[in-house]
């Protein structure tokens, strides 16, 4: 079966990118969008990176136009969207599907990985965080209203 780390990903800036370059880091995995009443937890998402970046987090967005097509925009205009209004400096990804026969082989893994309540697999809504420890194993993943700074204790204890 194929891990975390096995995985490419095109950045937003249209590099491909493997997954592979991130271990032995602590990764979060969020699928998020620009017009969602969840976007202001990007400015908790960079606070969570910019802390733990150095002890070994990396913070990893994946824009995503499935919920309510509220992202919309082009990777262009998503990088400067976060850039301008979130200083952004985590890694961004191009958009991409977490849901469907099109759900990009990142998200197919997550979602059978930590299924969510119930044992569902689907995405329910944009800012689905999965936590990964340093040996590529999906943790826990955590609901959109599951804001950044709730989730910084689960993030420290896999840090040491």
């Amino acid at each position: 079966m194929t891990g975390v780390y096995d995985i490419v990903a095109t950045t937003i800036d249209g590099r491909q990118q493997s997954l592979g370059d991130y271990a032995g880091k602590i990764i979060l995995v969020v699928n998020v969008a620009s017009r969602c009443g969840f976007t202001p937890q990007y400015a908790g998402l960079e606070a969570l990176y910019r802390r733990f970046a150095e002890k070994g987090l990396v913070v990893l967005g994946f824009p995503c136009n499935q919920f309510g097509a509220q992202e919309p925009a082009s990777e262009a205009e998503i990088a400067k969207f976060c850039s301008a209004n979130y200083d952004v400096s985590f890694p961004m990804f191009a958009k991409i599907e977490v849901n469907g026969e099109n759900a990009h082989p990142l998200y197919r893994l997550l979602k059978h990985a930590a299924p969510g309540i119930l044992g569902s697999e689907a995405i329910k809504w944009n800012f689905t965080k999965f936590l990964i420890d340093r040996e590529g194993r999906v943790v826990k993943r955590f609901a959109p209203n599951d804001t950044p700074q709730t989730i910084a204790a689960d993030i420290e204890t896999l840090l040491g």
